[in-house]
């Protein structure tokens, strides 16, 4: 059985632009922390005591192998002041601050994740930014059309087949027209990367959904519609992408 948790975190005082859609589409049942997130991701997520050094920035960038500010400076270059994005899961480092920031007063930014302990390590991040909001809320239930944009980093890899399809549906129906989905993940590494047996280890040991991003397009797990532009472009020898979905 999944774990049940409480349906209020810390946010900021009334309510937002994306706070009343949240509200329909979780009043009605308590969040959940999936089985997959508790069985496989325990230790990087869930636990306190590992949070305080995972969420350094020696540690990110190291995971990364030097470029998580490169490829958070890729995501910021996709939105634009004033717009009203949606983060779905929280992320370790500066990219939520940074975010909120580049949108400015006149944007909005909506952090959501399903781990409540996660939200709490972020919100402090945001504290006095009044452009931006924590929400408790699984990324397969945002409701659909209240967000200019979507900014979907590094989650892909870490949920099951399954439900990774329902995030990205979930993700491309969050959209207004014309606005855009930006997933910036992992990636299948040219055959000569120097990295890629290293990181098939570390996928086989612990991420064992990661993979599923070297064998298929982003753009597979959505439900097939035609209203979205996509594009892609890879980053350190093929090893991160950044794909991008246009709402016609």
């Amino acid at each position: 059985m999944d774990e049940l948790v409480g349906a209020d975190v810390v946010s900021e005082d009334g309510r937002t632009f994306a706070e009343a859609g949240a509200e329909r589409a979780s009043a009605s049942r308590a969040v959940r922390v999936p089985d997959y997130l508790r069985d496989t991701y325990s230790w990087a997520y869930l636990n306190p005591r590992t949070i305080g050094w995972l969420d350094t920035r020696v540690v990110v960038e190291g995971i990364l192998w030097g470029n998580f500010t490169r490829l958070v400076d890729a995501a910021l270059d996709e939105f634009e002041p004033g717009m009203a994005v949606l983060q779905p899961a929280c992320v370790y480092g500066d990219l939520s601050p940074r975010l909120a920031d580049h949108l400015g007063p006149n944007g909005r930014l909506l952090v959501s994740d399903v781990a409540p302990l996660q939200l709490a390590n972020t919100a402090p991040k945001l504290e006095g930014r009044a452009n931006a909001t924590t929400r408790l809320l699984d990324a397969a239930d945002h409701p659909p059309g209240d967000f200019d944009a979507v900014c979907c980093f590094f989650l892909l890899h870490e949920i099951p087949e399954g439900h990774r399809r329902r995030v990205v549906t979930s993700l491309l129906n969050s959209v207004r027209p014309g606005g855009k989905v930006v997933f910036v993940d992992y990636h299948a590494p040219s055959a000569w990367h120097p990295m890629r047996p290293l990181m098939s280890l570390v996928f086989d040991m612990l991420e064992p959904f990661a993979k599923d991003l070297w064998r298929q397009d982003i753009r597979a797990f959505g439900e097939p519609t035609g209203r979205f532009r996509w594009s892609k472009r890879t980053y350190f020898g093929g090893l991160y992408q950044k794909v991008v979905a246009v709402a016609a």
